[in-house]
């Protein structure tokens, strides 16, 4: 299976698992020179930036596993990049989203794990 494919479609289902929960997805693949963020969303009082990873299972490491402070370090600039250009009055957060989808993008109901405060700039 093409893994950009499956990227997009966790995404997608990580986006959904989100309105759901009442937030509203502000930005979808935001890119800058210095970092990219799989989605921007939020809700009555939290600005969350997501790292979404999808994985078919997790015999050889759990999905939040594949953040390592190289990534994180890029998301956080990002971020920084993000709100120097839109700036917030609200909370701040880093999360991730696994998503286990173990027949690929025919995964009829994902397992989705939501990890808020996933990372902070002091990692």
């Amino acid at each position: 299976m093409n893994t950009k494919l499956l990227g997009r479609w966790g995404e997608a289902a990580a986006a959904d698992y989100l309105r759901k929960k009442g937030y509203k997805i502000v930005a979808s693949g935001y890119r800058t020179r210095l970092g990219e963020i799989d989605l921007i969303a939020e809700d009555r009082r939290t600005l969350a930036f997501v790292e979404v990873k999808t994985r078919r299972g997790d015999s050889f490491a759990e999905a939040k596993e594949a953040v390592t402070w190289r990534k994180q370090g890029r998301i956080l600039q990002a971020a920084r990049q993000y709100l120097a250009g839109h700036g917030t009055d609200k909370e701040v957060r880093l999360d991730v989203i696994e998503i286990y989808a173990p027949e690929g993008t025919d995964t009829k109901k994902p397992v989705i794990n939501h990890i808020e405060n996933a990372f902070t700039e002091d990692r």
